[in-house]
C-alpha cells in the first residue's frame, strides 16, 4: 500500500469516527455543561495518559517550549471543545456542522494576519462563496424548529477557535500538538467545573458517555496520523464528509429535520470548499504531469 493510500484510508476512518459526535450530544440525557465536562476531561485524560505511556513528559515539554503558539493551541482546542457541546444544545446539528465547515476561511484570515501569508485568488473566491451560505443558515435559524441564532454564533466561535489552534500549530509544525489536546481539554474541564455539576450525570448515561469518548479518541488519533501521508487539500475533501453525513445521521436516528435553509446554505458552504480543494488537487496533478 502506498503512503497516499494509507493516508487516505486512515483519514477516512478518522472522519467516520467523528461523524456521530453531535449525535452523541443529542442522545446523552444531561445538561450541556455536564456533557461538555465529561466529554473533554475523559478525552483529555485518555490522550494524556497515552502520550505519557508512549513518550513520557518530553512531548508536553515540547508544547510548552512552543511559547505563545502552544498557549494559543491549548486555549483554542479547549474552548472549541466546550463551545461545540453548547452550540449543539442550542441549534440544529446541521447548522453546527455546516457552520464549522467554514473553518478554512478563518484559518486563511489568521494565516494572513499572523503568518503574513497572502490571500490567493482561490481563497478570496472561496470566502466570497462561503459567506452567503453562512448568511442563509443564520437567516433560516429564525424559521427552522430547534435552530437558534445564538447556537449558530457559538458554532461560528467553534470554527474561529479551532482555526486559531490549527494556525498556531502550523507556525510550529515541527512539534506534535497531540499533548496540547490533552492539556487544553483538561484545563477547559477545570474552568467549567463550578458550573458543570458532573455528579448530576445519571449512571445510566455513562455507557453512552464512554462510547462517545471512545469515538472522539479514535478520531483524534487517526486524524493526527492520516494527514502525515496526504496533502491538506485531500484532508479537506475527506473532512467535508463529516459535514454531509452528521446531519443525515441525526435525521435518521432522532428525526431532526435540518430544514431547507440549512440544507441550501450548507450546500453552498460545502460546495464552495469542495470546488476549492478539487481545484488545488487538479493543479498539483497537472504540475506533476508536466514535470520532467
Amino acid at each position: 500500500m502506498t503512503d497516499q493510500a494509507k493516508g487516505l484510508l486512515i483519514t477516512f476512518f478518522g472522519v467516520l469516527f467523528v461523524v456521530p459526535d453531535a449525535l452523541f450530544v443529542r442522545l446523552i440525557d444531561a445538561a450541556p455543561l455536564t456533557i461538555a465536562f465529561w466529554r473533554i476531561t475523559l478525552v483529555g485524560a485518555v490522550i494524556g495518559l497515552g502520550v505519557l505511556a508512549t513518550g513520557g513528559v518530553a512531548p508536553f515539554r515540547a508544547v510548552a517550549q512552543a511559547g505563545r503558539y502552544g498557549v494559543v493551541y491549548v486555549l483554542g482546542v479547549g474552548a472549541s471543545g466546550v463551545l461545540f457541546v453548547i452550540a449543539v444544545s442550542l441549534t440544529s446539528v446541521a447548522n453546527v456542522v455546516f457552520i464549522i465547515a467554514s473553518l478554512p476561511v478563518f484559518a486563511s484570515i489568521y494565516s494572513r494576519i499572523f503568518l503574513s501569508e497572502p490571500f490567493s485568488a482561490r481563497t478570496l473566491l472561496t470566502m466570497a462563496a462561503v459567506l452567503p451560505g453562512l448568511a442563509v443558515i443564520a437567516y433560516g435559524s429564525g424559521e427552522t424548529q430547534g435552530a437558534t441564532l445564538a447556537g449558530d454564533l457559538l458554532a461560528l466561535g467553534v470554527s474561529a477557535a479551532f482555526a486559531a489552534a490549527l494556525t498556531a500549530a502550523r507556525r510550529v509544525r515541527g512539534i506534535s500538538m497531540v499533548p496540547g489536546v490533552a492539556v487544553g481539554y483538561l484545563l477547559a474541564g477545570l474552568v467549567i467545573l463550578p458550573w458543570a455539576a458532573p455528579l448530576s450525570m445519571p449512571l445510566s448515561q455513562m455507557p453512552l458517555v464512554a462510547l462517545h469518548v471512545g469515538f472522539i479518541v479514535g478520531s483524534s488519533v487517526l486524524l493526527a496520523l492520516g494527514p502525515r501521508y496526504i496533502t491538506s487539500a485531500e484532508v479537506g475533501l475527506l473532512v467535508l464528509l463529516e459535514s454531509a453525513l452528521a446531519p443525515l445521521l441525526a435525521w435518521m436516528v432522532v428525526g431532526e429535520d435540518p430544514g431547507p435553509y440549512a440544507l441550501f446554505g450548507g450546500a453552498i458552504v460545502i460546495g464552495s470548499l469542495l470546488v476549492s480543494n478539487l481545484w488545488v488537487l487538479v493543479r498539483r496533478s497537472r504540475r506533476r504531469t508536466a514535470a520532467p
